[in-house]
């Protein structure tokens, strides 16, 4: 899936990859796509919480590697 924009949070502690997601979700349109790469181990549960709370969809997560790749479509 191609994206639209992309942050590399690895190596931010919670709450730092949340709050960097937010900020980049600003800048984007809705329907758009933010790539985020977080290594922090509360980003699995951070991450689907703050797209639940802010109304963007989830679209994938792959947390099986060191570096956990989401993509967050802007609702």
């Amino acid at each position: 899936m191609d994206w639209d924009m992309e942050l590399d949070a690895v190596g931010l502690l919670c709450p730092l990859p949340i709050l960097k997601a937010r900020k980049r979700m600003q800048g984007l349109q809705s329907g758009q796509v933010l790539r985020l790469l977080a290594d922090d181990p509360a980003a699995v549960i951070d991450v689907p919480h703050f797209c639940n709370e802010q109304g963007h969809q989830l679209v994938s997560s792959n947390t099986d590697a060191p570096e956990h790749v989401y993509l967050i479509r802007k609702g």
